[in-house]
């Protein structure tokens, strides 16, 4: 009886295993090695969530071409601030310049997220009122905007009432959202006050809309670049020469006013050049940080407001929420 048929040789049996191997290792999804490689050979990945100046010092890092000097390779991305703590997460951003609020909500919340460096570390809201709102008796039982509770926008309507003498009961408050549908309340004639920032709110003031307290003197964790906690040591050999591009990007600020006055217009697309000049000299006057400290005072105000939602929030520190240690090595030239 033959039994060739029925019992492979060893020969076969390699082949087999190996075209198994083969199909085995094509359809398996090594997801480390993957991993390794799509983090090693991507872009570093850095977003900005709006088209404030605010964001400016990331736009001025790009537009010198401060990341090719420093030999990254850095793709910069818009995308909104709901979408991108998520991202952040997910690992598909590896940084993100945001202010305090979300960062301070999602650490406490349990997810890995700090503060690595502080560009703006002051509010850079007004409070407007409409033109026939003629002293702050007027305001009272009026409607103002705002957005949800423990957001910036929320945290600035209330910094502002306090500094007008107000508290919350003394108006209507109806959450809208961030600044934009603020001041397209205001233009509909829907509230009587809210906050606005530049450039919208130097053309709210061209419309006769007027400020009654401006809150730029009040210590705030404004943006700031934000990373995962988990995956500092990872990414911590492109995080120097990424903040010395940044810092290049803050200098270059205050030296070359024309030219910061065309990347701002460029991200913002505003073409005004009133309004270009005057944002210039606000957030000049706002002061990006060139040693980008994150400010503690402003971490422990927001933690304050927090606390009013947030139970966690009220024994939680500062210091929780950043990290500081590259920061140190750029201002000490390693």
């Amino acid at each position: 009886m033959s039994y060739g048929s029925a019992f492979p040789s060893d020969r076969s049996i390699l082949i087999r295993t190996g075209l198994l191997l083969v199909v085995a290792l094509t359809l398996a999804p090594w997801p480390s090695h993957a991993q390794t490689l799509t983090r090693s050979a991507r872009p570093l990945r850095v977003a900005y969530l709006s088209t404030s100046a605010t964001m400016a010092s990331l736009w001025m890092a790009k537009e010198i071409g401060g990341f090719a000097k420093e030999g990254l390779d850095v793709e910069v991305i818009s995308m909104s601030s709901s979408n991108a703590i998520p991202a952040l997460i997910a690992n598909e951003l590896d940084a993100v310049q945001v202010s305090a609020a979300p960062v301070i909500t999602a650490s406490l919340r349990g997810l890995d997220v700090v503060f690595v460096a502080g560009l703006l570390n002051t509010m850079i809201w007004d409070f407007y009122v409409r033109p026939e709102i003629k002293s702050i008796e007027q305001l009272k039982g009026k409607i103002v905007g705002t957005d949800r509770p423990a957001t910036p926008v929320r945290y600035g309507t209330m910094v502002a009432l306090k500094k007008l003498g107000l508290t919350p009961k003394d108006v209507q408050l109806f959450p809208l959202g961030s600044s934009p549908q603020i001041v397209a309340a205001f233009y509909a004639g829907q509230i009587a006050g809210g906050v606005g920032s530049p450039p919208a709110s130097f053309q709210m003031e061209r419309a006769g809309f007027r400020s009654v307290v401006s809150l730029l003197d009040v210590p705030y964790q404004n943006v700031g670049i934000v990373m995962r906690r988990s995956r500092m040591d990872e990414l911590g050999p492109r995080l120097v020469p990424l903040l010395r591009s940044i810092r290049a990007g803050i200098e270059r600020f205050y030296a070359d006013k024309p030219f910061t006055m065309k990347v701002i217009g460029k991200y913002t697309k505003e073409s005004d050049q009133e309004v270009l000049d005057r944002t210039y000299e606000f957030y000049k006057k706002a002061g990006f940080r060139r040693e980008m400290v994150t400010s503690e005072p402003g971490l422990q105000g927001m933690l304050d407001f927090l606390s009013e939602t947030i139970p966690e929030a009220k024994s939680a520190k500062p210091a929780q929420f950043f990290d500081d240690r590259f920061v140190r090595q750029v201002n000490s030239g390693k």
